[in-house]
């Protein structure tokens, strides 16, 4: 079992060079008087909508999370995103994510279904001394172990790229993959509204958090303005 996890692998440009891409169109040399103008400069600029400027600044994250989490990424307009893929290799490190908030979800109300085999991880009955994390668990035991045995028993009819393709059906959401992915601070700041949110689902909400304290911590805040002004567009909205 695998917490969703966010790794900053790297980052480029700072709230200096969002503001000497704004200033283009003037003037370029940077003064300390303008670097001190430089905090209300990027606040006139995103209270006015004049966003392009931030489209100059970049932040690199590796994330190990499930499906569910990994498609919530794929939505949004991003600077570039490449995913670990079960089409072109076959997945050996099976990672499950189970939500931390099942814990103590006792089943309340035992039940019994046919068609299991004897064997595998399902028996067909679930009684009430189980929880449903355990059950989550075992499904997604039960999922790797057909993925792996599907693959190997129909490669040599299907092919083998056609094997992988079709066995990782087997998986499910609470599969984990790995993904990089980067945001120009324009696109972030949209992640960053909608996913950081009491209205997105928690494990896309825990990774946008994870992803904007490792940006917020930074060695020297080299985007502090920006993110100053992303707060207060977050705020306003709410």
């Amino acid at each position: 079992m695998s917490k969703n996890k966010v790794e900053l692998l790297g980052y480029y440009g700072s709230d200096e060079v969002i503001a000497s891409s704004a200033w283009t169109s003037t003037s370029r040399d940077l003064t300390d008087e303008k670097r001190e103008r430089i905090p209300a400069l990027i606040k006139m600029l995103w209270d006015n909508e004049h966003e392009t400027p931030f489209e100059k600044g970049m932040v690199h994250f590796l994330v190990d999370t499930e499906i569910a989490s990994h498609i919530h990424l794929l939505k949004h307009r991003m600077s570039s995103f490449n995913g670990e893929s079960a089409r072109y290799k076959e997945l050996k490190e099976d990672k499950i994510y189970l939500p931390e908030d099942w814990k103590d979800l006792d089943i309340l109300s035992p039940f019994k279904w046919d068609g299991y085999p004897e064997g595998t991880y399902f028996t067909g009955e679930i009684t009430a001394n189980e929880t449903w994390k355990n059950v989550l668990y075992d499904y997604n035991k039960l999922g790797n172990f057909l993925y792996h045995k599907c693959l190997e028993d129909t490669t040599e009819r299907l092919g083998r790229k056609r094997a992988k393709e079709s066995a990782r059906f087997f998986k499910t959401y609470s599969s984990q993959i790995q993904g990089d992915v980067s945001f120009n601070m324009r696109s972030f700041a949209n992640f960053i509204k909608l996913r950081n949110s009491e209205h997105a689902q928690l494990e896309i909400r825990e990774v946008a958090q994870q992803m904007w304290d490792l940006v917020q911590g930074i060695e020297g805040n080299p985007f502090k303005e920006t993110l100053n002004v992303i707060c207060e567009r977050i705020s306003k909205n709410n």
